[in-house]
């Protein structure tokens, strides 16, 4: 009677194993399924053309490097001509005075940053500006420089020059100050590697913030006399 009960309680068991089997199979199943289906799924969702295709190849300092900082007569200058079809000189020299003028008073700037130049007659206008360059900003870790540089525009009909150049650093001013010129710091020879292929271990940021700050000033100008 013992051994009968035994045996029964085993088939039971057996039985109870094997549903349990089949059941943890069969999900096994679809969840391969589902996970197959997900690729497709996502392909119809999006358009291959719209998505932006990355590679291990691709170098995101590609528009720091070599010719990103040019030199003018051994003196850096960033300069762009931005093209405003149906203004005035003055029309565009009152826009971009006004801009800059606002820039002075921005949070960024220091208290010895000014409007040096306000020539209306001659549709020019020059910016002395300090202002904080931060490379990074963390709790205990704050890597800032101080940026001084010069910024003139100069107006015509239709167009305005925007010149970025005098660009000095002044860094760790707290501990152990240094003074850089852009010309013995940021230019391809100082800021790059000797190969060119990346930016230099320590200039190499200094270099990367100011082309940053150029290309923020420089499409700020843009929208303002392209609207």
């Amino acid at each position: 009677m013992h051994k009968l009960r035994h045996n029964y309680w085993q088939k039971e068991k057996n039985f109870v194993t094997l549903r349990f089997e089949n059941k943890h199979n069969q999900m096994k199943r679809i969840l391969i399924a589902l996970m197959m289906a997900l690729p497709i799924a996502a392909i119809a969702q999006d358009n291959t053309w719209e998505r932006t295709e990355t590679t291990a190849s691709a170098n995101p300092d590609a528009k720091y490097l070599e010719g990103a900082v040019p030199v003018v007569d051994g003196r850096v200058v960033f300069q762009t001509t931005i093209q405003a079809p149906g203004k005035t000189a003055q029309q565009i020299y009152d826009l971009l005075h006004q801009d800059m003028l606002t820039m002075t008073k921005e949070a960024n700037q220091l208290e010895q940053t000014r409007l040096t130049v306000e020539d209306a007659d001659n549709h020019q206008v020059v910016g002395n500006f300090q202002e904080w360059l931060v490379f990074k900003n963390k709790p205990l870790n704050l890597d800032r420089t101080r940026l001084l540089y010069n910024l003139i525009a100069d107006c015509r009909d239709g167009e305005a020059t925007v010149k970025l150049t005098r660009i000095v650093y002044i860094y760790d001013e707290e501990r152990d100050m240094t003074t850089y010129r852009a010309e013995e710091w940021i230019t391809d020879r100082y800021g790059l590697n000797k190969k060119k292929t990346k930016l230099a271990r320590v200039s190499g940021k200094f270099r990367r913030k100011t082309i940053d700050r150029k290309d923020y000033i420089f499409n700020r100008f843009t929208q303002l006399l392209q609207k």
